[in-house]
């Protein structure tokens, strides 16, 4: 792909000039100083994509529109760093300027600008136009089920060779669940089936399409994408393997064709999953919350955030995969709490699993609710997720969004029952720190728990005493090796969210402090 791709015979530079329409008012234009003094261009199959980085190919531009519908034409202008897109509807166009209205696009981590063209299709001289042509084939046959008729030698495409992806997350600094994955890559075609492990301390999938079609499809659009804003970066390369055995339907692998399969020593294949399905579903979940604020906006209905697999669900409905939580409020609601037994500092410690918890207000008024503000919507969407139904202190929690944006501390003085604590400089937060393991170990409430940080000398009697003593019966445990580190489980959940609450940072004397976080092992 040496230099400039060929402009058109009938188009001279004068004529593109014209393509320097206004962006229809969206956020990824935001910073760009030309879209003041421009008018607004109705809606065109045409789409303009500025600021490009410099050494783009043609198929990361294609890559943009390819969840939208096809793509009928490209013109590259290496150059001026521009590209023109012609999709094969109005429609498709529209559905992707809105989305890209809401999420910022971008290439190569780089931030692009994507308008309305004037123009209403995009003539190019094809002989002029020789490679972008050639990718955009590929491509197109790709999208229809067939082979690319191409010449090779212009091609890095050759056909799918395996209908199994290799899937590695890099710089994942939240969560990936197996529902995720699932998620992003049924835009693409049927997942049959995912097995997900950890290999050299990185997450890593293997997933089967039913078509090796849709596999390629896949990898062409979504290779290098983020899952979330600025992290969790795919990264994708066709398996030697053509089938997958998998054994168990659980949290790390799933068999879509065969929901019999036993759950074997993982969670609950059922377990938290509740929330997904369609795109609608995900989000009705959320609107019970009140002030739900959606970071998209997308025509099939569908929107969402964040980090966790039930939103997700949404956003990958939409067929692009960055997301960012900033829409969302960090503020929650927990309510239908034992006002005889909660305090800000046990609902710091339980919420704290999930985010960094900057301030909690029990409500004066009702004492049976409380305010709590964690670090970002990201965080709030996780907590909320995963802690709206357990039960504590013996009553079934409900967890939503709040509508306030930040928690009031109250004037000095005024707060004389002790129900507002702002924990902003805590030394308790787990994700202060980018990139920490706690990242990796964000597990649902369950009765197993995973202690670290275990004093040298303190013995399994101990421990079993020590958490007995906090209202629960200890049904098995288990030290790690080296001793610091240990398993202990508690005869049900609520058991192990009184546990978690009362000993996480018990001081075991020595400077030693235990931590306790939910394990997803069981004994």
């Amino acid at each position: 792909m040496d230099g400039d791709v060929a402009v058109g015979v009938k188009r001279g530079s004068d004529e593109l000039n014209m393509y320097s329409s206004s962006p229809s008012a969206m956020t990824a234009n935001g910073s760009d100083s030309k879209k003041q003094r421009l008018d607004e261009s109705p809606p065109s199959r045409v789409l303009h994509i500025r600021k490009l980085p410099n050494e783009v190919t043609e198929t990361e531009v294609i890559a943009l529109g390819l969840p939208f519908g096809k793509v009928t034409n490209i013109l590259m202008l290496k150059g001026k760093n521009q590209a023109f897109l012609e999709l094969g509807t109005e429609e498709a166009a529209i559905t992707m300027v809105n989305y890209y209205t809401a999420v910022t696009p971008q290439v190569r981590n780089t931030p692009v600008f994507i308008q309305y063209s004037n123009h209403k299709e995009l003539k190019t001289d094809s002989a002029l136009n020789q490679r972008a042509q050639a990718v955009l084939q590929a491509v197109s046959a790709v999208q229809d089920g067939s082979s690319p008729s191409s010449d090779p030698g212009v091609l890095e495409l050759a056909p799918p060779p395996s209908p199994v992806l290799r899937i590695i997350i890099d710089n994942m600094f939240y969560p990936v669940t197996l529902d995720v994955l699932q998620q992003i890559f049924s835009k693409f075609g049927t997942v049959m089936k995912i097995i997900t492990f950890t290999k050299n301390n990185q997450f890593q999938a293997l997933l089967q399409f039913s078509d090796p079609v849709n596999a390629q499809q896949a990898k062409l659009s979504l290779d290098g994408q983020n899952i979330y804003n600025s992290c969790c970066t795919l990264r994708i390369d066709f398996s030697k393997l053509v089938n997958l055995n998998v054994k168990y339907n659980n949290d790390k692998s799933r068999d879509y064709t065969r929901p019999d399969l036993p759950t074997g020593d993982g969670d609950s294949a059922n377990k938290d999953h509740s929330l997904l399905g369609t795109p609608s579903g995900a989000l009705a979940s959320y609107s019970s919350g009140g002030s739900y604020s959606s970071s998209l906006s997308l025509s099939q209905g569908g929107g969402a955030i964040s980090p966790l697999s039930a939103a997700a669900a949404a956003a990958a409905a939409a067929g692009r995969v960055a997301l960012s939580g900033s829409g969302v409020s960090g503020v929650l609601l927990a309510s239908n709490l034992n006002e005889e037994m909660v305090t800000p500092q046990s609902l710091f410690t339980l919420f704290g699993v999930y985010g960094d918890v900057q301030r909690v207000k029990i409500l004066y008024n009702k004492k049976d609710s409380a305010l709590i503000q964690l670090s970002d919507g990201n965080q709030a969407q996780l907590a909320m997720s995963h802690l709206n139904g357990q039960k504590v202190f013996g009553k079934v929690m409900r967890v939503t969004l709040s509508k306030h944006q930040t928690v009031a501390l109250p004037r000095e003085g005024l707060d004389d029952q002790l129900l507002t604590k702002d924990f902003a400089g805590s030394p308790l937060h787990r994700f202060k720190k980018p990139g920490s393991k706690n990242f990796q170990n964000i597990f649902p409430p369950s009765a197993t728990l995973h202690l670290s940080n275990i004093r040298e000398g303190v013995g399994e009697e101990d421990l079993r005493l020590l958490f007995s003593n906090s209202g629960g019966a200890v049904k098995a445990f288990k030290f790690f090796q080296d001793r610091k580190m240990a398993l202990i489980q508690m005869s049900s959940v609520e058991e192990a969210i009184q546990a978690l609450m009362d000993l996480h940072n018990y001081d075991m004397g020595g400077n030693h402090h235990l931590k306790v976080s939910f394990s997803k092992s069981t004994i």
